[in-house]
């Protein structure tokens, strides 16, 4: 099976030896893989070095290395420049911004987004159906008005993403209030939970998801450079300078099943995360990783068979191209419940 090798020891230094990647920090090896079996690798610590004679072999074999900050905010990724080679899908992509390719994208993962929120509470009510019927209810009630919030995606008149972008945005906003609210009672009493935060997250479970959805970031972007497309050049996010726009498009219908799932079941079955100056300490970060990567591995039907997610993600990011170039649809992706 392939690896996905994240470092998060400050000190650790990431060398090869022979066709292995080796972490070690001190005189103890912490972690050796065939290059053969390793998929990615993410640096997710400041002070770790890597070798250069690392760095050219991962390249050489198509392994990305990514870098994460402590809060997991994604800075960096290493891939081979052979990977930006699809002139014709990128092109193709920038022109679909302005046609109506780009506003069924945006809709698709708008939906993708509401319906796989909805299947998440489901998750968690089906669980709840004799130990607390009220919470059970007021799960489905929540999933019936994001139901219908969805419906108006259909509604929306345009034939540009521009024209109806505020709509769209006013209807997953509504709707992820309505999710947020229900996740708070799933949780209640386990952990602090006010609302969702994104930036500069200082509870432990927004920042759990913060580091959870970093990781998340870093497989999508990978999987849309391996489909040859823009990180960059998103349809439903806004282009601004350093913003990965499609990347953050593409992650709206996976958030809530690989990062959201695991993360509310973690806190549910009692895990108590840990804070040290104001951000989730080491241990804490590597079980969030643990539980976004063992998730990632986890089967799901698609397209008539079971598939690994990351599998999955993969595939989409080829739907998106090949619709791009008016090859093919595209839908979002949705897991069962």
């Amino acid at each position: 099976m392939e690896q996905h090798v994240i470092v998060d020891q400050y000190g650790a230094f990431v060398g090869k030896k022979s066709e292995r990647l080796v972490v070690r920090k001190d005189k103890e090896v912490l972690v050796e893989v065939p290059f053969a079996n390793l998929e990615q690798v993410t640096i997710a610590s400041g002070g770790v070095s890597v070798s250069t004679d690392v760095i050219r072999e991962c390249v050489e074999q198509g392994i990305q290395i990514n870098f994460l900050s402590g809060s997991g905010k994604p800075y960096a990724k290493i891939t081979s420049p052979h990977l930006s080679g699809m002139v014709i899908t990128r092109r193709e992509q920038l022109l679909a911004y302005y046609d109506e390719r780009g506003l069924h994208l945006a809709r698709a993962f708008v939906e993708g987004k509401i319906r796989n929120q909805i299947n998440v509470l489901k998750y968690f009510a089906k669980h709840r159906r004799s130990a607390d019927a009220a919470l059970h209810r007021r799960l489905y009630e929540a999933a019936e008005k994001m139901e219908a919030i969805r419906g108006e995606l259909h509604d929306l008149a345009g034939s540009r993403v521009d024209d109806v972008r505020g709509q769209m945005m006013s209807i997953e906003g509504r709707a992820a209030d309505e999710y947020w609210q229900m996740v708070g009672e799933v949780i209640l009493g386990k952990v602090e939970f006010v609302g969702r935060e994104r930036r500069g997250a200082t509870d432990p479970f927004n920042s759990m998801l913060n580091y959870g959805y970093g990781i998340l970031y870093q497989q999508a972007s990978g999987a849309l450079l391996l489909a040859g497309l823009e990180p960059y050049g998103g349809f439903l996010h806004a282009d601004r300078s350093g913003k990965p726009s499609l990347v953050l498009d593409f992650v709206e219908e996976f958030r809530a099943q690989v990062v959201d799932r695991p993360i509310i079941a973690m806190i549910s079955r009692g895990f108590e995360p840990q804070m040290e100056e104001g951000r989730l300490t080491q241990p804490t970060r590597r079980e969030v990783a643990d539980r976004v990567l063992e998730r990632l591995e986890s089967t799901e039907r698609y397209e008539g068979e079971k598939h690994k997610v990351k599998t999955i993600m993969q595939r989409q990011a080829r739907h998106l191209a090949t619709f791009l170039r008016r090859e093919g649809n595209y839908r979002p992706f949705v897991a069962s419940w």
